[in-house]
């Protein structure tokens, strides 16, 4: 936040694009709670199987896992409006079909899982490109209140959802509510079909799908922080995802089971969360990072432990309320270090991977969690689940998370323009960048080290190669080569560092004689053996030897 900026929660509420997709999105939301809860009830009416049963969550879930990765390289390089009114539609259009199979009594398992699976497509190519959008829509200053608005929007509607649809199913059916939330998307597609998105300025081409997913698992493969967020993730969802999978058997056992107790539990999780969005950002002010997500993460278990021993509906209620603190605290804290992990050229993609991770975690939890309550019955299912998750609190120990508020992670642009003698095709490739450096002869040891750090930020950038050598004949003389996929990635790599990258640069200078000396190479090309075609000649002979150190 800029020096002498003060905003309050309310701030992004002042600016109208946001104001109205938020709006829009709170009723889509109550929409979509009221479906789950509809849906998951429903099939506990088709079939008594608990694996079935679970597989509603699961089926809600997994296209996250399965496209999530793909939805978020797109939405950093495509139009993000046009992505977000796509999936949208596609949503709308798969609840439209589930509503007439129900009004006309077709529905059966199978048909509800597919249809579930479908509206989990559009929500796994709309998630990614939503989230990286609220940054477009509020200046940098209220970007943390426009992320805690909208959490506190989603759980607004998690908690009156389940109620309203406990209501409605019974009085009429799955069919009412199905339309209901049809109905909702019609305010989301019209703020998205007026919004007009901000051009995205890039001096280097666009990215292709296939080199934007590539270039995002290599910055993951060389982010030991982005690494351990979703490693801890993974962790929590597996054994969380029993209390969202198994939820409705625990309403169905309560004595005064149905579709109001079962909507009324999952209220309980809503304003729970809904507490936690007011008092998280409170706690971080006197709480340590690990502390909340521990915190988070026992309050979970807590709830867990509870639902399999307990049976009175006012009882449940509360532990419920416990865990919706604890799943809000647990999954806003490790959302916003993931935010804070990365800069922005990657952002949409590390939400994706954290999705991913997320939602995959609930996917195979709930398919777990459901094959085992089949076999030792809920109640004991959900009890293992809880222990385990207090033994995942251990996990702080070999998973630690550092805060990254301290990142400097803005643009830097420090990288001076290649020299051309030729034109380049941005496409061509591979292309190879030497760095010659005269190094101080007390500080051999310091520059190592130091370049040890350069090489994370050359692999995070775009590098598939990286090497460090010294001259033999003179100990002063090191050489650092790095190879990227093509000239255009080369480029991006410029327009990528950041600040925080270029003061490891710095720090490698400092301990030089001279300014380090660049040579930049592109893949060159020969005449092929019928002298119609040239053919790309491959660099890898111009890289050090094989048996040389090189990683």
């Amino acid at each position: 936040m800029a020096a002498g900026v003060v905003t309050s929660a309310w701030t992004p509420l002042r600016y109208s694009t946001f104001r109205a997709l938020w709006i829009a999105t709170v009723v889509s939301n109550l929409g979509t709670w009221m479906q789950s809860v509809a849906a998951a009830w429903l099939m506990t009416s088709l079939t008594p199987s608990p694996l079935i049963i679970a597989m509603v969550q699961a089926a809600s879930t997994a296209p996250v896992f399965l496209l999530g990765f793909a939805a978020g390289a797109m939405a950093d390089f495509v139009n993000r409006r046009w992505l977000l009114l796509i999936t949208q539609a596609w949503m709308c259009l798969a609840v439209c079909v589930l509503t007439i199979a129900a009004f006309l009594n077709a529905i059966s398992a199978t048909l509800l899982l597919a249809l579930t699976f479908a509206i989990g497509l559009g929500a796994a190519m709309n998630g990614p490109a939503w989230q990286a959008t609220v940054s477009e829509l509020v200046p940098k200053e209220a970007l943390a209140n426009a992320v805690s608005l909208n959490s506190a929007g989603f759980n607004l509607a998690r908690a009156a959802g389940p109620a309203i649809a406990g209501l409605i199913l019974a009085r009429t059916g799955a069919g009412v509510i199905f339309l209901l939330n049809a109905l909702s998307f019609v305010g989301v597609l019209w703020v998205l079909y007026r919004w007009r998105e901000s051009a995205r300025v890039n001096v280097s081409p666009a990215e292709r799908l296939s080199g934007a997913m590539r270039s995002g698992i290599r910055y993951f493969l060389h982010a030991p922080h982005l690494q351990r967020v979703l490693g801890r993730t993974v962790l929590f969802a597996i054994p969380a995802s029993a209390l969202w999978g198994l939820l409705p058997l625990v309403a169905k056992a309560a004595p005064s089971s149905g579709p109001l107790t079962y909507g009324i539990l999952l209220g309980g999780l809503g304003i729970g969360a809904l507490a936690g969005t007011w008092y998280l950002p409170r706690f971080k002010h006197t709480v340590s990072l690990e502390n909340l997500i521990a915190t988070g993460t026992a309050a979970f278990a807590i709830a867990t432990v509870g639902a399999a021993m307990c049976r009175q509906l006012p009882l449940l209620f509360v532990f419920m309320l416990i865990g919706g603190v604890g799943w809000l605290v647990f999954l806003a804290t490790l959302n916003a270090t993931t935010r804070l992990e990365v800069p922005s050229w990657i952002e949409a993609r590390a939400l994706a991977l954290y999705l991913m991770a997320f939602q995959g975690s609930i996917a195979l939890g709930s398919l777990v969690w459901g094959a085992l309550a089949s076999k030792l019955g809920s109640r004991n299912t959900l009890l293992a689940a809880g222990v385990i998750l207090m033994l995942t609190i251990a996990a702080r120990a070999q998973y630690k998370l550092q805060s990254a508020e301290a990142l400097d992670l803005r643009p830097a642009k420090s990288w001076p323009e290649p020299n051309l003698a030729f034109p380049v095709n941005p496409f061509s490739g591979p292309a190879l960048v030497i760095v010659e450096y005269r190094v101080n002869g007390d500080q051999t040891e310091g520059f190592t080290e130091q370049m040890q750090r350069l090489r994370s930020v050359r692999r995070r950038g775009g590098a598939f190669q990286w090497g460090l050598f010294v001259d033999s004949a003179d100990p002063t003389r090191h050489i650092e080569e790095f190879m990227v996929e093509s000239w255009a990635e080369h480029l991006r790599q410029h327009e990528r560092e950041t600040v925080y990258d270029s003061q490891i640069q710095q720090k490698v200078n400092s301990l030089l004689d001279e300014p380090p000396r660049v040579s930049h190479y592109v893949a060159a090309t020969i005449p092929s053996a019928n002298h119609s075609k040239r053919t790309p000649l491959s660099v890898t002979a111009l890289t050090p030897t094989e048996g040389l150190s090189k990683s």
